[in-house]
């Protein structure tokens, strides 16, 4: 069971009310055309792959396309997998440093997944590996079809909340957010446009 979270407004990064996480989300961090820009850009430029991950034991293949992009010492260890960043290109690069002067913080590595449609999905996980430290600063920014984004807190005392991702918008997860709770992008059976979304991080 979850409950749904609406923001209304749009006068950039606000926090939002969640007890025990610390979120700031603006609903149209860029406008519409430059989102419609970078969607198309990043489809095309981008060298997906479908990443083969060992989980109990076993290999399975992600529902989604990624690629990991960053500075050449930024390698990244997930669900027993290492991922050795790509080099940046010029879309993602731009966008990076449009966050960092909005957000304060300095990122040198990105994960990008693409959904094709709503049958592509992120399970629940939280974004809590060593490399990234004890409060993980998160930016995520979210192109094309909107998707229902799932938090829940680790003890699973409340519900899990519905947060709806816009076209263009940006998520901001920080502090003791990932030591609290776990987030996932389930499957949908509506036709869904192709979404793409990327999440900035620093590895230490």
């Amino acid at each position: 069971m979850f409950s749904m979270f609406s923001v209304l407004n749009n006068a950039g990064l606000q926090k939002l009310p969640i007890i025990g996480a610390d979120l700031l989300y603006d609903q149209q961090f860029i406008s519409a055309d430059q989102a419609d820009t970078l969607l198309v850009e990043i489809i095309a430029q981008v060298q997906w792959r479908q990443a083969e991950l060992k989980i109990y034991g076993r290999k399975v293949l992600t529902p989604r396309l990624t690629s990991w992009m960053g500075d050449s010492d930024a390698s990244y260890v997930y669900s027993n997998t290492r991922f050795v960043p790509v080099p940046w290109i010029s879309p993602v690069l731009m966008i990076k440093q449009q966050i960092e002067s909005a957000t304060g913080n300095t990122f040198n590595s990105v994960l990008l997944n693409y959904y094709r449609d709503g049958q592509d999905a992120m399970g629940w996980h939280s974004d809590d590996e060593k490399e990234l430290g004890k409060q993980p600063v998160i930016a995520s920014l979210s192109l094309g079809g909107e998707r229902r984004f799932l938090l829940r807190r680790k003890d699973k005392t409340e519900k899990s909340i519905a947060l709806h991702l816009q076209h263009g918008s940006l998520l901001l997860m920080q502090g003791v957010t990932q030591k609290n709770f776990q987030h996932a992008l389930p499957r949908s059976t509506k036709q869904i446009p192709a979404r793409i979304n990327l999440t900035f991080r620093h590895i230490l």
